[in-house]
This record gives structure tokens, C-alpha cells and sequence, in this order.
């Protein structure tokens, strides 16, 4: 039986290479983002299987209006996943730099968020994904709002977790931490790169074990490890 999927912010990136390995395992796949003809290259690489929704997770009337529409359209969805995500380095604390990182990181996310959990409470079932990051486990000096928003999704996906693990309907959360992977919000190369493809072949394999949490590639649960632990007079050297 085909399983339905939603990937918020699949034009690019770990979005678009999950949704490719969704429809390889018979889901049909509901692909969101505000480049419409990026949506559409993927789309015709198997009509059948993808659906195309233009939408900008910062516009949160739109985001209701995805939800309703696919309900009627789709009835029920089996995943729902998270992949949108801006922030740049912001040396001087400008606002008109961290506004729009708060804005999907933080209000786009906590709305999908609620929109997918409450979806799955009242269908009895369903998996929600949400892609923070590393970043999510302490601060850093270049990209505050960037670090901060992650450490705001990866709290809001325990709490939804929490939740799930006390409600009546199956909920599943995965909150999904990589460390650096090769897509458009690299900045440079750096040490252990993995390839988007890499990186999403071992995310993929996290959801269908329904992980809590999950490092990404696997190498970067040491560096969790150091983060959590290394005293802030040290960390504040490097980060």
C-alpha cells in the first residue's frame, strides 16, 4: 500500500535528495518550497508519485492552507518532514539578519510543527521529522540566531515527543541533528563534509527506525559528545 509523505523545503538540498529516496520506496511524495520550477524538474522525473505545492513557510495562512487542502486531497499522510532552514553569519548583530532566520527557524517551524502533530493526534497515527542541526547543543559568537533557532526546534521536538509518547494516537518524532553537509547552506568546505547524498541516506535510514534522535553522519555523535561536556571559557575559543 503507497504511503503518503510531505517534505516542507524540498527544491534543494537534504529535502529534495529525502524525496527522491521516499518515492524509490513507494511513497508518494508532496513536495513544498517558493521555487516553482525547481519543484516541477523534480516532479517530472516521476509524475506520478510527486505532488507540487508552491508555498513559503514564513507565510503561516499559507501553511494552514497546504494542511487543509491535503487533507482533503490526500485523506491521511503518513510523514511529515521539516527541512526548510535559513542562517547566515551576523558579525554585528543586525536585526534585518536575524529576522528572517527567527522567521523559518523559529515561528515557520513551531507552526508546521503544531499543524503536523495535531494532524496526526486527530488521524491516530503519523511521523514527524524536523532537521535542526549540531548547532542546536551550544552557542557561537558568528551565527547566534542560527544556533539558538536549532536549540529552539530541538526542544520543541523532545516536548512534541513527550507529548506523543503520553497521547492515545502512534506519534512518532525524529529530530534529525546533522553536522556539516555539502548543500547550499555550507559555507566552505570544512572537516568532515559529508555529501547530501550520504548525509540523507543515513536520514532516511533514521526515520524508518524511528529514532528519536539522530547524528548525521554517525561520526558527529563524538563531537555531541565534546560539545556537551567542554567548558564554555574553553569552547568560546573556537566557536
Amino acid at each position: 500500500m503507497m504511503k503518503n509523505a510531505l517534505i516542507i523545503g524540498a527544491t534543494s538540498g537534504i529535502g529534495k535528495e529525502l524525496a527522491k529516496l521516499l518515492v524509490a520506496d513507494n511513497y508518494k511524495v508532496v513536495i513544498t518550497g517558493r521555487r516553482e520550477k525547481l519543484l516541477q524538474q523534480i516532479k517530472e522525473t516521476n509524475p506520478d508519485k510527486y505532488i507540487v505545492k508552491v508555498q513559503d513557510v514564513t507565510d503561516l495562512r499559507s501553511s494552514e492552507e497546504l494542511f487543509t487542502e491535503l487533507k482533503n486531497e490526500l485523506k491521511t499522510i503518513d510523514l511529515i518532514v521539516f527541512s526548510s532552514g535559513v542562517g547566515n553569519p551576523n558579525y554585528k548583530l543586525e536585526w534585518d539578519k536575524e529576522l528572517p532566520t527567527l522567521q523559518t527557524n523559529v515561528i515557520a517551524a513551531t507552526k508546521i510543527y503544531g499543524l503536523a502533530y495535531n494532524l496526526f493526534r486527530k488521524q491516530g497515527y503519523g511521523h514527524l521529522v524536523g532537521i535542526s542541526s549540531i548547532a542546536s547543543i551550544r552557542g557561537n559568537r558568528h551565527v547566534p540566531a542560527y544556533f539558538a533557532s536549532k536549540a529552539f526546534q530541538a526542544n520543541y521536538l523532545e516536548s512534541l515527543w513527550m507529548k506523543g509518547k503520553r497521547s492515545k494516537a502512534d506519534i512518532v518524532v525524529t529530530d534529525i541533528q546533522p553536522g556539516f553537509v555539502d548543500t547550499s547552506m555550507a559555507i566552505g568546505k570544512t572537516f568532515w563534509m559529508s555529501t547530501t547524498e550520504k548525509a540523507t541516506k543515513q536520514i532516511y535510514s533514521a526515520i524508518k527506525k524511528k529514532k528519536k534522535k539522530a547524528y548525521i553522519t554517525k561520526r558527529w555523535r563524538l563531537i555531541a559528545l565534546l560539545l556537551k561536556n567542554i567548558p564554555s571559557i574553553l569552547l568560546q575559543k573556537f566557536l
